[in-house]
């Protein structure tokens, strides 16, 4: 592993302002991890890279991230809030999955496509906005509840 991505460990809860990327698997399963301060520094959250932190309870995702991983957040069943800078333009596959928590979203208008299954078994989600060209690929709402608010704007 580069020494500017965070490699995994439950026990460092501190990210490093010269950390770029919070690398694949960094805080899988983490289920104690109610917070994190992610650095500006950081320009990619990996693949499951907070995948089963189901204490935590709400991120603020940096300006400098361009890209969420595939299911980078997925699992995280005491997720509330999430925020997605103007800078991400891709949210990966499954990113939220399972983000059960999760009430309402708004996606940026610098995403250009949000992943395969990315808010599936978001059980609570009632309100979600996306820009208008925003390619969403298939099941981007599985198993989300039937009155949930889709609005493109």
């Amino acid at each position: 592993t580069e020494s500017n991505t965070l490699i995994r460990g439950c026990e460092n809860t501190i990210i490093p302002p010269s950390v770029i990327k919070i690398g694949d698997d960094a805080f899988k399963d983490c289920s104690n991890l109610s917070s994190i301060s992610i650095p500006s520094s950081v320009t990619e959250i990996g693949y499951y890279a907070f995948d089963g932190c189901s204490s935590l309870t709400s991120i603020s995702v940096p300006e400098s991230v361009t890209m969420i991983g595939d299911f980078a957040f997925s699992g995280c069943s005491s997720l509330t809030s999430i925020s997605i800078p103007e800078s991400v333009t891709m949210i990966g596959k499954e990113a939220f999955s399972g983000c059960s928590n999760l009430t309402d979203i708004s996606i940026p208008q610098s995403v250009k496509k949000i992943g395969f299954e990315a808010f599936s078994g978001c059980s609570n989600l009632t309100d979600i906005s996306i820009p208008e060209g925003c390619e969403v690929e298939e099941y981007v709402f599985e198993d989300c509840p039937a009155n949930l608010v889709i609005t493109r704007y």
